[in-house]
C-alpha cells in the first residue's frame, strides 16, 4: 500500500484538532482516517504491525500511527500533540491529535489554537464526562469555526441509535450553554471503520455525512475575510527589480488580503504609505491573501521594525496598553499578580503585569466564579492586563491572529498562558 499524493491548491488545507477524554479513541480515529484514505506508506504499516504483535495484539493497532512517543505507547495515552498530514482528491488535511488527560490540557490548547474544525470524541458508553466539558469550554473559548461531536465506540453498544441520541442531546445541552452556533454529531466506530471514511452497513438509521465527507466540505474561508493584518517579522533591503534599494518588510498575511496600490498604515506609530510591490520567492504578486508569506515594499521609507503591525489605512486596530482578556493557564506554577510577565502578541514582545483577576470558569457548571483567586494549571479565567507599551490589538472574536497572545515567564521564558483579547477601550 502506498500513500496517496494529491496536487491541490495550497490554500485548500483544513486544520483539524481532535480532543476527548482518555481512551475515547482519538488516536485510533486518526489512524482509521489515514488507513482508509490510503495515506500510509507500506513501511509504516509494517512497523505498526510489528509493534502491534509485540504488544500481544493481532492485525493493526491503528492508534500506533499517531502515538509516536515511547511514553505514550507504554501508557496507551496521548501526551504530546501528534500532527499528521494527508490528502484526498478534494483537499489537504493537517490533523492534530491532542491529549485527553487533564494533566496535558495545555497541549490541547496548543493543538487547537489554529484549527478550522474541532472533533470532540466521547465514548458512547460513558457520554459527556468532565474532560469533555473542559475541552468543549476550550473549543468555545478558541472560537473554532466548526465543531463535530464524534460518538465513538458504537460497536461496543451494539450500534444502538437510542444510545447515540442520548449522548447527542446531552452534548447539545452543554454546547447551548457555551454559545456554540452549531454542532454536527456523527456516530462512529473508529476501531471497525463505520462512518469514518466508509459508511458501513450497521447504522442505516443515520443519514448524515461520514466524518470524511464532513471534513471535505467544511469551509476554511474565515481568515481570508475581514481586515488585513500583517505582523512584521523582519526588515531587510530589497534586491528585486526597480526598487532594489528599498526596504522589504517580511512576514505572513495573518488575515484578509493586500494588493499593490493599497494605502496601508504601520502600527503603533500610525504612519501611512502605499504598497509598491509584493514580493515572494517565486516572483512578484498583485495581491496576497491570508496564509501567504511575502515581503511588502512600500512607496516610501518608513521607520518599521519587527513587532510592528501593518494594516489597511481605513481598518485600524485598537492601539492600547490596557485590555481585558481570557486566559487559559498552562503552567504548573499559579499566576502571581505581583510578578511581571512578557506578552507575545504577533511578532511583538513587551513586559506586562496582571492588573486584576476578575473570575475563574467553573468547569463543572460552566459559570464564572468571581474573585481574585490566582489561576492554576488548566484554569480558565478573565483578567485585566497592563502592558509596558501600547500594542495594536483586535478582539479575538473579530480577528483570531491579532486577538490572541501568549503570556511568558520573564525568568524562564516558559509559556505560562494562552490569552484571548475580549475587552478593548472604545474610541
Amino acid at each position: 500500500m502506498t500513500a496517496t499524493l494529491t496536487r491541490l491548491p495550497a490554500a485548500d488545507t483544513l486544520r483539524v484538532a481532535t480532543s476527548g477524554s482518555v481512551d475515547d479513541g482519538k488516536s485510533t480515529l486518526i489512524g482509521r482516517l489515514l488507513y482508509d484514505t490510503k495515506a500510509i506508506l507500506a513501511d509504516q504499516l509494517a512497523a505498526v504491525a510489528r509493534d502491534t504483535s509485540r504488544r500481544g495484539g493481532e492485525g493493526l493497532d491503528l492508534a500506533l500511527l499517531t502515538d509516536g512517543l515511547t511514553a505514550e505507547r507504554e501508557q496507551g495515552i496521548t501526551i504530546d500533540v501528534a500532527y499528521r498530514y494527508f490528502a484526498t482528491p478534494r483537499r489537504r488535511f493537517i490533523l492534530a491529535d491532542t491529549p485527553g488527560h487533564e494533566q496535558y490540557t495545555r497541549n490541547m490548547v496548543t493543538g487547537a489554537s489554529q484549527a478550522d474544525l474541532a472533533i470532540l470524541l466521547v465514548d458512547a458508553r460513558h457520554g459527556v464526562v468532565a474532560q469533555t466539558r473542559r475541552h468543549a469550554a476550550l473549543v468555545s473559548l478558541l472560537r473554532i469555526p466548526h465543531v463535530t461531536l464524534a460518538v465513538n465506540k458504537m460497536d461496543l453498544v451494539g450500534f444502538d441509535r437510542a444510545v447515540f441520541e442520548r449522548v447527542r442531546d446531552e452534548f447539545a445541552a452543554l454546547t447551548h450553554s457555551l454559545g456554540f452556533e452549531g454542532v454536527t454529531t456523527i456516530p462512529v466506530s473508529a476501531l471497525e471503520g463505520d462512518m469514518v471514511v466508509d459508511r458501513g452497513t450497521r447504522m442505516g438509521w443515520y443519514t448524515g455525512p461520514t466524518l470524511l465527507e464532513l471534513l471535505e466540505t467544511a469551509s476554511t474561508a474565515r481568515a481570508a475575510l475581514g481586515p488585513f493584518r500583517y505582523p512584521v517579522q523582519l526588515v531587510s533591503r530589497s534586491r528585486y527589480g526597480e526598487r532594489a534599494d528599498s526596504r522589504g518588510y517580511f512576514g505572513r498575511v495573518e488575515n484578509g488580503a493586500v494588493a499593490v496600490g493599497d494605502r496601508v498604515c504601520v502600527w503603533p506609530s500610525g504612519v501611512t504609505a502605499q504598497v509598491a510591490q509584493i514580493v515572494t520567492l517565486d516572483g512578484t504578486l498583485e495581491t496576497a491573501g491570508a496564509g501567504r508569506s511575502i515581503s511588502l515594499i512600500l512607496d516610501r521609507q518608513l521607520d518599521v521594525a519587527r513587532g510592528d503591525l501593518i494594516t489597511h489605512a481605513g481598518d485600524a486596530p485598537y492601539v492600547t496598553d490596557a485590555f481585558g482578556a481570557r486566559l487559559a493557564w498552562l503552567s504548573a506554577t499559579p499566576l502571581d499578580p505581583r510578578r511581571t510577565y512578557l506578552v507575545k502578541h504577533g511578532t511583538a514582545v513587551t513586559k506586562a503585569r496582571i492588573a486584576a483577576i476578575e473570575d475563574r470558569l467553573d468547569i463543572h457548571t460552566l459559570h464564572p466564579v468571581p474573585g481574585e483567586t490566582p489561576l492554576a494549571a488548566n484554569d480558565i479565567g478573565r483578567v485585566r492586563i497592563k502592558a509596558a507599551r501600547a500594542l495594536p490589538l483586535d478582539r479575538y472574536a473579530d480577528v483570531r491572529a491579532t486577538g490572541s497572545f501568549l503570556l511568558i515567564d520573564e525568568a524562564t521564558l516558559a509559556t505560562v498562558a494562552a490569552g484571548l483579547i475580549e475587552d478593548l477601550p472604545r474610541g
